[in-house]
């Protein structure tokens, strides 16, 4: 990884990153987790790699009870709020492309009301791609508008939450 530092006119040090790699990741829990483990590092699509992660995090949480289920998923918001944002002032970025773990913290949220079926994970992982991608209403204004880590992870809790709700609405329809 190289990084050049240097001084803001606040006194804070910005890293910005010319080549990231796992190496350098490790050197920085915190951009180990925002980067999703290294899926961030990914060069093409470091967004649907990090909502991947989710996936293998959301078999181990499955089991638990729902009350317990959504107690990690708001403990993973609340430390990827903190997390995200220790990791856009350390790269300089308000929203770097390799910080995913908002990715995988909205996915697991969507995943609470997914059918285990490989069809309905599959349907809820591309419902919650094409939001977070193309970020309709509400999602693109809590995007523009809201700073910081707060900002990094809500409109992919957002995403994550209307993915529920299609999910909940087409197993109506029997889609999934």
């Amino acid at each position: 990884m190289v990084l050049n530092s240097f001084h803001t006119t606040k006194g804070t040090i910005i890293l910005q990153s010319d080549q990231l790699n796992m190496q350098g990741l490790m050197r920085s829990p915190t951009l180990v987790i925002a980067f999703g483990f290294g899926a961030g590092l990914t060069p093409i699509v470091p967004g649907t790699v990090g909502t991947l992660v989710a996936l293998p995090l959301w078999w181990v949480i499955s089991s638990f009870n729902l009350v317990g289920y959504l107690a990690v998923v708001a403990g993973a918001f609340l430390l990827g709020v903190w997390v995200c944002d220790r990791a856009s002032v350390t790269l300089g970025v308000h929203d770097h492309s390799g910080i995913v773990f908002d990715e995988i913290v909205g996915y697991l949220l969507a995943l609470v009301v997914v059918p285990a079926t490989l069809w309905g994970v599959v349907f809820s992982f591309l419902v919650f791609r094409i939001l977070d991608v193309l970020k309709p209403w509400p999602i693109n204004w809590l995007d523009r508008n809201i700073e910081g880590g707060l900002g990094v992870m809500l409109d992919d809790l957002v995403a994550g939450f209307l993915t529920g709700l299609i999910v909940i609405v087409a197993g109506l329809f029997d889609v999934v």
